[in-house]
């Protein structure tokens, strides 16, 4: 399976957001005000679909991140979750090294919604936080 299968854009469009990109030993990043993120990720849409065999999309996920792509994006509707379980089984044991991004589907995005289909979503990650939670 090709790595640039799991390669995603949002890398590229958030350069336009940013105050600047620089370069590092651990590759390109992005610079906000408050922060510095990977410029280059890993999107996992694909994942946990039952079309590759789960060590050859774990393997995928662990030498993006040997490679510097220490951004992975997921969601809660990626595989109806599987997704975000393959994701923190590569990611156990190295969850600082890694800018986790997911997801919230629009239709738990009112009442409560949102914060169980947060809470189910680090439970299935296997991690108490993510750095960025987004709509879908």
């Amino acid at each position: 399976m090709a790595l640039s299968s799991f390669v995603t854009a949002s890398g590229a469009w958030a350069l336009g957001a940013a105050s600047g990109v620089a370069s590092t030993d651990a590759g390109r990043t992005v610079k906000f005000r408050d922060g510095t993120i990977p410029a280059l990720g890993q999107g996992s849409a694909g994942l946990a679909q039952g079309r590759h065999p789960q060590a050859v999309e774990e393997e995928a996920l662990r030498t993006g991140l040997s490679l510097g792509m220490t951004l992975i994006d997921t969601a809660e509707i990626y595989g109806d979750g599987r997704s975000e379980k393959l994701i923190g089984h590569v990611i156990a044991g190295q969850r600082d090294r890694v800018f986790l991004v997911s997801k919230v589907s629009p239709n738990h995005g009112t009442g409560h919604g949102i914060a169980r289909a947060c809470e189910a979503s680090l439970a299935r990650l296997g991690t108490d936080h993510l750095d960025l939670y987004l709509l879908h």
